[in-house]
């Protein structure tokens, strides 16, 4: 699990960065479970239970949004903002504002950090990390800013002009990191909203700049000057596009006739409530209609799109669109007997298609892992198992009313499933079995052939 070093007859450990970011993001976690389980962080004076208060941290920090008491109502002041700065960090990650701090405080940034740094943002290369680390902390602040501003002017009519920016500002937060933690209360999320335009149309936008990657997000602002986007930025632009319009699509034909959730809406309803269905699962984890009464169809497709999740190097989880395209495409190349993957008239490495399908084969075995124990430690339906492991892996924080009543066992299983979804399992994988770089074996054996299909 660690690099051994020998100096001067002492034995020294140095970790590797994938298990830097592991123990980092845990050691936040365990962080902010202290503080919320101390009475100051409760509404009523009382210290909250412990696992209820790794359960919130870990939510938060995975930016998950799954929650067994309410935050609008069980926490206090002090706590819900414990709650906002533990999604902050969690979802720009802990090492841009451990680098922001060096940086204050003079100190260079090394190799290794800039490795660390190179992992958690997802890049392909070290050059201009720092730089990247600024800049997206820039962009971040000042569109959560955007957001909260423009959320305030329909919360102030409602709560005040104190409680109303306060609210502009945590949902802005919540939304772009992909947290979906709401103030409300009692477990409403923003149902009582389902028709305010300004409210769904700002959410959703940062839920979708949040979610696209902050490398993409970054060549999509400075495409004026460059006039040119990666292919990497192309995939992930399609993808979401594809899944947006096409999850809208497929939650208004399913849900438009049921009473409970769009069917009493008028047009403009539907379209926002649908459109709303389609983008939170992409790891957000707001609802404006109740999951829990929506068709089985609805149900399924939400996990579908909660599997898949955001992009890479974003604030959000799941297998990722960029992985799912790119196993989408090899399935075409195959089906065209195309050697190899093809995308925008551009050759992908077959390192790449082996890694994709890594991730997408360990989430999908995580997935039915957790769902199969939900089903022994829990009463409910397979659907609420299978809806409530996927949500917690994908880190989106959607529920059909399971999470209230997990059990101990339980709720440690959610937990585990959270931290795995948000570090990644290919990364957990590899912090484990210390293989991040891929190494040629000297040993090739003879080829043969099997069946297939």
């Amino acid at each position: 699990m660690f690099i051994k070093e020998k100096i001067d007859g002492i034995k020294f450990y140095r970790f590797q960065p994938v298990q830097v970011l592991a123990l980092g993001f845990a050691a936040v976690i365990l962080l902010g479970a202290i503080l919320l389980s101390l009475p100051i962080s409760s509404r009523d004076g009382n210290p909250t239970n412990f696992i209820d208060a790794l359960f919130t941290s870990t939510s938060a920090v995975c930016v998950t949004g799954l929650v067994t008491v309410d935050t609008g109502t069980h926490y206090s002041l002090f706590g819900q903002i414990v709650i906002m700065l533990l999604i902050q960090t969690g979802g720009l990650g802990f090492m841009t504002f451990a680098t922001l701090i060096a940086l204050i405080l003079g100190k260079k940034i090394s190799l290794r950090e800039r490795l660390i740094m190179q992992e958690a943002y997802n890049t392909f290369n070290i050059q201009g990390v720092v730089k990247l680390a600024l800049y997206v902390m820039g962009i971040t602040f000042s569109i959560e800013l955007i957001g909260a501003l423009i959320l305030s002017t329909q919360f102030i009519p409602q709560y005040g002009l104190l409680k109303g920016l306060y609210f502009g500002l945590f949902h802005s937060v919540s939304a772009f990191c992909n947290a979906g933690f709401d103030l409300i209360g009692n477990f409403q999320s923003l149902t009582p909203y389902v028709d305010n335009t300004v409210i769904n149309l700002t959410i959703m936008s940062l839920i979708i700049i949040g979610g696209i990657g902050f490398a993409v997000l970054t060549e999509v602002i400075n495409y004026r000057k460059t006039r040119r986007l990666s292919l990497h930025a192309k995939v992930v632009l399609s993808a979401t596009a594809f899944l947006i319009i096409s999850g809208a699509i497929g939650f208004f034909l399913l849900e438009y006739t049921n009473p409970k959730t769009i069917g009493n809406l008028n047009m403009k309803g539907k379209i926002l409530a649908s459109l709303f269905a389609s983008v939170t699962p992409r790891t957000a984890g707001f609802n404006t209609i109740s999951t829990s009464d929506m068709t089985t169809a609805g149900k399924f497709l939400t996990i579908v799109l909660m599997f898949i999740g955001a992009s890479p190097g974003s604030t959000g989880g799941g297998i990722k669109t960029s992985t799912a395209f790119l196993l989408f495409m090899t399935v075409v190349a195959v089906v065209q007997g195309k050697e190899d993957t093809e995308i925008y008239q551009k050759r992908i490495n077959k390192s790449y298609v082996y890694r994709a399908l890594a991730i997408a084969l360990i989430s999908f075995t995580i997935v039915t892992f957790v769902t199969m124990v939900l089903s022994i430690v829990q009463h409910g339906d397979f659907i609420e198992y299978l809806y409530e492991a996927t949500s917690a892996f994908a880190t989106v924080g959607l529920t059909l009313g399971l999470t209230t009543r997990l059990t101990l066992i339980g709720k440690i299983i959610i937990i585990i499933t959270m931290y795995i979804g948000r570090v990644g399992p290919l990364t957990i994988t590899m912090a484990i079995a210390h293989k991040q770089q891929t190494t040629t074996s000297l040993i090739r054996y003879p080829e043969d052939k099997i069946l297939i299909g």
